[in-house]
């Protein structure tokens, strides 16, 4: 089974070399789309052995993940790994989230960062509950850390999976794809590493509201 990691990156310049090269020993090739990053994340990336792809603007994580999914599909990889670019998920994990995937158990691989004892600040937990209800009515489909951009597709949700969504309601859009495509889901708990500089990139109350209305009005005009 060909593996395909895809890193979606925004001005990480100072952290997406490290989660490249941390990744490469899981993987058979990085994908990293530079989502018009003003800073030298394009370069670090490739440095560090990814290839990478380059939107001109910034298009949002939604975009840029799947950019890297069609990317690594044409590279023929029968399975792909999404993760962060700002150190927040470990690489480390990825074994234990392939594992239902290659046992044939599931055809996509939630990280669930509730599922173990790590540190994390109460306002994470509150959005990530409230996405999570979000995600159910939206849906139909409980998935209990549904906005943790750490998955796994197996070669069934791989070649099926088409995001629409630009933003970071992506997240909650491949919830949907599960129920519409009927995927075996799974669950695996793995670590998760907040600092200020990651808190600090985190959705604002306000645009939290805004991505949930979104994810709504998307799901009732579907």
């Amino acid at each position: 089974m060909k593996i395909a990691a895809v890193i979606p990156a925004y001005n990480e310049g100072d952290r997406a070399g490290k989660v490249v090269e941390d990744a490469l020993q899981y993987v058979d090739m990085v994908i990293v789309v530079d989502d018009g990053s003003s800073d030298d994340t394009a370069a670090i990336a490739k440095k560090a052995g990814a290839i990478v792809l380059s939107h001109i603007q910034n298009c949002g994580a939604g975009a840029a993940t799947m950019t890297g999914i069609e990317a690594a599909r044409q590279l023929g990889a029968d399975c792909i790994v999404t993760l962060d670019a700002d150190e927040q998920h470990s690489p480390e994990d990825i074994p234990a989230l392939l594992a239902p995937i290659q046992s044939d158990e599931a055809d996509i691989v939630f990280a669930n960062r509730f599922g173990q004892k790590n540190r994390i600040p109460f306002i994470r937990r509150f959005f990530n509950s409230i996405g999570n209800m979000i995600t159910f009515a939206a849906t139909g489909k409980w998935v209990s850390d549904s906005q943790c951009g750490f998955k796994v597709f197996g070669p069934k949700a791989a070649m099926q999976v088409n995001l629409r969504m630009s933003g970071y309601e992506f997240c909650t859009e491949i919830v949907r794809e599960c129920a519409q495509h009927h995927w075996r889901t799974a669950q695996v708990p793995a670590k998760v590493v907040y600092s200020e500089y990651t808190l600090a990139k985190g959705q604002s109350f306000a645009n939290g509201v805004k991505t949930a209305l979104r994810i709504l009005l998307r799901s009732f005009l579907r």
